[in-house]
């Protein structure tokens, strides 16, 4: 059992990797849509590229939702508008006008004849009025021109009507002036106007939720095809163009295949087919950070760090495709490889965005569409964005990254339809959100930072700033060292921009490799100022030790700094395994006849595993051999220089730092310009 709990400990980190691949492959596939994929890839406008197409099966023919839109829209447009006649309104004003009527109090102006009259004469207005109906007008939500026909209901009778025939209130005035402007009544005209104009009420009222009810039960009448293919019939003959009545077969076919094949018995069978592919997927990015970034594969953190975004991305674009796959393109892809390349290198940062486009093929529409525009913005977007504590270099990348999938997406637009009259703008806008969105990689990278503890360029153009309390310390402490250590870091700023390698980090690097020099300056010849050599008072064993421990002190400051692993690596490594041979040589002066056991002199190491750490030491070295130089001459610089880095070279100090001899070449001549450069005679001033 201790054995078997031994190999558990000694295997946890390929026992995790194994745990994270699992689990975020089960994730991604559950991400993936519920449904088949149909076998043949088509778009409008383009060549049918396989054999001849018989239909598999008998099918309907699906319309288009353009199709649809138009049928329902149509149906809108010719809907007949449906208004109650209330006859209880029109009894009530009847009953209102009678009982306003019989109130009247005869007198010598006006009779009971004359009220008889009134009441008449009432009687026929009434008639007019109601006949058809008085309108009742709410004037936005009633929009017909006086020939529409409209139903009118009444009761269980429902009759058609033109829409002029409906009073309106100007209606009544009229039939009001014609009916009281009669002798011999005229002069109780205004007496009946004023009962008139009280009672009267519109009794015709627009009956919106029926007529809705009435569209809405003809919008589900419509068909949803138009009709059907038979079993064995030719759909396209190869060569042929995608397009029209074609295009619409297809599509039919295409969604009739998908859902026989997304049934409950063929569900495990397309599931574990999802399941090798986004496996294949993962395990080809594991193999890849296990080849080429060993440092990367050996560290769960950054491991987990690479899936955690991969899976994200997926995440974002599955729900805007469920929300609506109108807004495909608003998900800014481009964040990955910003991120990936901010953390680590371009190389890494474009294999993870292509892995993530291809897995994302799967759920999009117009998959090749997709992935070929994604893909090149990826690679726009390696090549252009450097550099980010420069912010106007991620301006200029964005703005490039966007123009890119402008011109891709009019290119392919042009491709199906054989112009560039049908270009959608609506795409443009969604580009152009897209670049706007992309600026949130600026945020993310200062939240994974304190996330995953990982550090960018932005991090460390702070911290390279020589106004830090810890270089300000430095140079207060031990001054020579701050003044050594601005000269390694442009040294090695100058030789990493010559190969490529990341001139930032590097420089970053260099600024605190000797920090561990403050605990005791004074042992360190750049920051004697007094003549007195402390080692001249120590045996040489303790001398070496003194000078050693500067790099393990260096880390322990670092750590109490909270600076980051890829700083501290360069005060771990820029002395690599190499020996204080002063000492070791004073030490067998001092006895000749022992043989002294050089690892006593020897740096603990570990020796430089990246190009920036060898840099470091290469500069470093011969930044502080050049000092003992009594009469620099270009001759004794170069010498000097193929002397200390061919010596590490045999030492095996860049074994491990994937650094080539011609880029080791490049960087001894960089050093050796940069030291003359330094060291020149300048002409001697008349005094």
């Amino acid at each position: 059992m201790s054995e078997f709990v031994n190999k558990l400990y000694r295997n946890n980190s390929i026992i995790y990797k194994i745990i994270l691949f699992i689990l975020t492959t089960i994730a991604i596939v559950y991400l993936f849509p519920k449904g088949g994929q149909f076998k043949y890839d088509f778009s409008n406008g383009q060549l049918w590229k396989y054999d001849n197409l018989y239909a598999p099966f008998d099918f309907a023919i699906q319309k288009t939702a353009n199709e649809i839109a138009s049928e329902k829209k149509e149906i809108i447009l010719n809907s007949k508008q449906y208004f109650e006649y209330n006859n209880a309104i029109v009894f009530d004003v009847k009953q209102a006008f009678n009982s306003k009527i019989s109130s009247i109090i005869t007198n010598d102006s006006i009779n009971t004849e004359d009220v008889r009259t009134l009441k008449i004469i009432g009687d026929k207005v009434f008639s007019k009025i109601y006949e058809i109906g008085y309108l009742e007008i709410v004037i936005e939500e009633i929009t017909l021109k006086n020939d529409e026909i409209i139903a009118l209901m009444n009761e269980n009778e429902v009759r058609d009507v033109l829409f002029k025939n409906l009073l309106k209130a100007e209606d009544i005035l009229a039939i009001f002036s014609d009916n009281l402007n009669q002798k011999p009544y005229d002069f109780k005209q205004e007496k009946l106007l004023n009962i008139l104009v009280n009672v009267v009420k519109p009794n015709v009222i627009y009956d919106k939720e029926f007529t809705n009810k009435i569209i809405e039960n003809d919008i589900k009448q419509i068909s949803l095809t138009q009709g059907k293919v038979a079993s064995g019939e030719l759909i396209i003959q190869k060569g042929g163009i995608v397009e029209g009545k074609k295009l619409a077969i297809l599509n039919s076919l295409k969604t009739e295949s998908e859902s026989k094949i997304w049934t409950e018995s063929n569900y495990n069978w397309i599931v574990l087919g999802y399941t090798i592919l986004v496996s294949l997927a993962l395990l080809m990015l594991l193999l890849f950070l296990h080849k080429y970034r060993l440092d990367i594969f050996n560290n769960n953190n950054k491991v987990t760090f690479i899936f955690f975004n991969i899976f994200a991305i997926i995440l974002v674009q599955t729900l805007v495709i469920k929300y609506n796959a109108d807004y495909l393109y608003i998900v800014p892809l481009s964040i990955l490889p910003i991120i990936i390349k901010a953390f680590f290198d371009a190389r890494l940062g474009l294999f993870t965005h292509v892995l993530t486009v291809l897995l994302l093929g799967y759920i999009v529409p117009n998959s090749f569409e997709f992935i070929y525009l994604h893909i090149i913005a990826g690679i726009v977007t390696i090549l252009t964005v450097s550099e980010l504590y420069k912010r106007a270099n991620l301006f200029i990348s964005v703005a490039q990254i966007t123009f890119i999938y402008m011109l891709t997406y009019f290119a392919f637009s042009v491709i199906k339809e054989g112009n560039a009259s049908q270009l959608n703008l609506d795409y443009f806008i969604l580009f152009a959100a897209n670049g706007l969105l992309s600026f949130l990689s600026i945020i993310l990278i200062y939240l994974y930072e304190k996330v995953f503890g990982l550090v960018s360029d932005v991090t460390l153009l702070e911290l390279s700033n020589t106004n830090t309390k810890l270089l300000r310390e430095l140079n207060e402490k031990a001054p020579g060292t701050f003044q050594h250590s601005m000269q390694v870091a442009n040294l090695a700023e100058a030789a990493s921009n010559e190969i490529g390698a990341n001139s930032m980090l590097v420089r970053t690097g260099a600024l605190y490799h000797d920090i561990g020099k403050m605990y005791n300056p004074l042992y360190f010849i750049e920051n004697q100022t007094t003549g007195v050599n402390p080692h001249n008072d120590l045996s040489p064993k303790d001398s070496s030790k003194i000078v050693i421990d500067h790099v393990i002190k260096g880390v322990e400051l670092a750590k109490k700094h909270n600076l980051p692993d890829r700083v501290i690596d360069f005060i771990r490594t820029h002395h690599g395994t190499t020996s204080t041979f002063y000492f070791y040589k004073k030490e067998q002066d001092f006895n000749p006849d022992t043989k002294i056991d050089i690892k006593h002199y020897q740096y603990t190491g570990p020796i430089p595993f990246s190009k920036e750490t060898a840099i470091l030491m290469m500069c470093d070295s011969s930044e502080a051999a050049s000092k003992s130089l009594q009469n620099p001459t270009a001759q004794s610089i170069n010498n000097l220089i193929d002397k200390i880095i061919d010596k590490q070279m045999t030492d095996n100090q860049y074994l491990n730092s994937d650094i080539t001899f011609r880029e080791i070449k490049i960087i001894k001549k960089v050093i050796k310009k940069k030291l003359m450069n330094i060291y020149h005679l300048r002409v001697e001033y008349p005094e």
